[in-house]
């Protein structure tokens, strides 16, 4: 089916219709999928009519172990050329020079500046 010419209702509808024969083919009642799904039979009847959130869709998808079948749907998508030139660019081009206070290099530091530090009494 081409769905680059369709509305996205009608698409949503040809996946509700797709969902409900899948229902079907299980021998499952609109209730024992709420069930599984944790969800409201209206719910499930709303997904196979094309009109359910994404989370309840992916409810009745898990309900009817469906999920494994969600990388064909929608595969996963690497980074793009693009993307991975900005990544780059944020990659470290030189070390910043500072020390933490644990190299015991601070009285060092200080003396090389000319600047002493007062005690805390």
């Amino acid at each position: 089916m081409d769905y680059s010419q369709k509305s996205p209702a009608a698409i949503a509808e040809a996946l509700g219709q797709r969902l409900k024969q899948a229902r079907l083919n299980r021998d499952l009642t609109q209730i024992e999928v709420a069930e599984r799904a944790g969800v409201s039979r209206k719910a499930v009847l709303n997904a196979e009519k094309g009109k359910a959130q994404l989370e309840v869709l992916v409810a009745i998808l898990q309900a009817l172990d469906l999920t494994a079948q969600l990388d064909s749907f929608l595969p996963p998508q690497p980074p793009s050329p693009i993307q991975l030139a900005k990544l780059q660019g944020k990659q470290r081009q030189r070390a910043s020079g500072q020390r933490g206070k644990d190299d015991g290099d601070e009285d060092q530091k200080r003396e090389d500046k000319g600047t002493q530090e007062e005690p805390e009494w």
